[in-house]
């Protein structure tokens, strides 16, 4: 790693750590319109957006084959919307989930194949009773207007009172599945014997690859394929090398993505670029020899979130451009942004643009869809979907 680009990163966190962890500090928040709207972004120029409503603290999403949604509640609800429309009525068959803070119903991925299976695959934070709550994975199939056959697959090892662990799922390319289990806000995350700060893998069923990198290790949990991870929100698949990328939320500043390798320490908290809350070092180091270091940072933090890569023709100056939702920027709330990443040939990175930040909404994911356009969900009381779209001539749509 670069020493001016450590040294710069270190030099903006310690002028904003004071300033950005003050509590309560806010921006006014504003209501999405119910009309559509145009927003100005660098390269593409003007993106229609539609809003879709009627959700309370939507998580994820993903599309159908017939390009219908399905969307993930926080509170514990999943949702259908067919044509632009959303269903009133939940999906029945969702397991219980500790729906309080930032816990609740997560993460939603398809089997690979689904038009076979109808295999749906959620992550939730389980209870476990007292207010003790756990990481939780279940598979279940999709029949109409309900989930049948529901299976707990993976269930974390320890359970906690504190904040919820990010729970991001995704099948990669060789038909696994990844899944984060954050809410490692301390040594946990380099713990061996525990399922916390640690990407696992698993077969479609929930049982372990033999091929995991510490399977007949009996120091490490055999589920676990990479570690020193603090909390994680976000994982894609590359479009090209089809490595998985991961990103994760520093405390204050040090949010990050990382490209997952079996078996690699990604560092936290012995290495990072984050502050804690009250402006206090985590660690004097940023990079150490047997870590990663991360592929992307930001300081100050943007609360990362969901994110995907762009492999579509409809906005053709935003191919293969990674996008990360953002819940708020630098401590502040009220200031959730949707951030795009460009890079080069060799996959360097060259520049970014925050966009959505005049609407001053909680990113909490970005998906592409069948169509080509792009899908954000806010996290809010009264969230929402907002569609992207390229502006054409006539649209009618209203400058924000």
């Amino acid at each position: 790693m670069q020493w001016h680009r450590v040294s710069l990163a270190l030099l903006v966190t310690f002028l904003t750590a004071n300033l950005l962890a003050q509590p309560g500090v806010s921006v006014p928040l504003r209501p999405l319109p119910d009309a559509p709207f145009l927003v100005d972004s660098a390269e593409q120029r003007q993106i229609r957006i539609s809003v879709i409503k009627g959700l309370s603290h939507p998580w994820s999403l993903t599309f159908l084959p017939d390009g219908e949604m399905l969307v993930t509640e926080r509170p514990g609800r999943l949702r259908i919307v067919r044509q632009g429309v959303l269903d009133p009525k939940p999906i029945a068959g969702v397991p219980a989930v500790y729906a309080q803070g930032l816990a609740g119903l997560m993460d939603i991925a398809l089997h690979p194949k689904f038009s076979e299976t109808r295999l749906v695959y959620l992550s939730f934070s389980k209870p476990m009773g007292g207010g003790a709550h756990t990481s939780a994975l279940v598979r279940g199939r999709l029949q109409g207007m309900a989930l049948t056959d529901v299976r707990e697959i993976f269930v974390a090892d320890a359970v906690g009172k504190g904040p919820a662990a990010g729970n991001p799922i995704v099948f990669g390319r060789d038909g696994f599945l990844y899944m984060g289990v954050g809410g490692a806000v301390d040594e946990v995350a380099q713990k061996t014997n525990s399922h916390f700060g640690k990407m696992i893998r698993l077969r479609d069923d929930g049982t372990v690859p033999p091929d995991n990198p510490f399977v007949g290790r009996p120091e490490y949990k055999p589920e676990i394929y990479s570690l020193g991870h603090r909390n994680m929100l976000g994982l894609t698949v590359h479009p090209v090398t089809g490595a998985i990328w991961e990103n994760e939320n520093g405390p204050l500043g040090g949010d990050e993505v990382n490209i997952l390798e079996p078996g690699a320490n990604y560092g936290w908290p012995l290495v990072t670029f984050g502050r804690q809350y009250n402006g206090a070092k985590v660690s004097d180091e940023t990079s150490r020899k047997g870590f990663v270091d991360p592929e992307l940072i930001w300081v100050p933090s943007i609360a990362v979130s969901g994110m995907t890569f762009y492999t579509g023709d409809r906005f053709p100056n935003w191919k293969n451009n990674l996008f990360a939702g953002g819940l708020q920027f630098g401590g502040i709330r009220g200031t959730g942004q949707l951030h795009r990443i460009v890079f080069n040939e060799k996959w360097q990175e060259l520049r970014r643009e925050a966009l959505l930040a005049e609407l001053r909404q909680r990113i909490r994911n970005v998906r592409q869809g069948p169509d080509g356009l792009l899908y954000v969900l806010t996290d809010e009381d009264d969230g929402a979907i907002l569609k992207l779209e390229p502006v054409q001539a006539g649209s009618g749509a209203s400058p924000r």
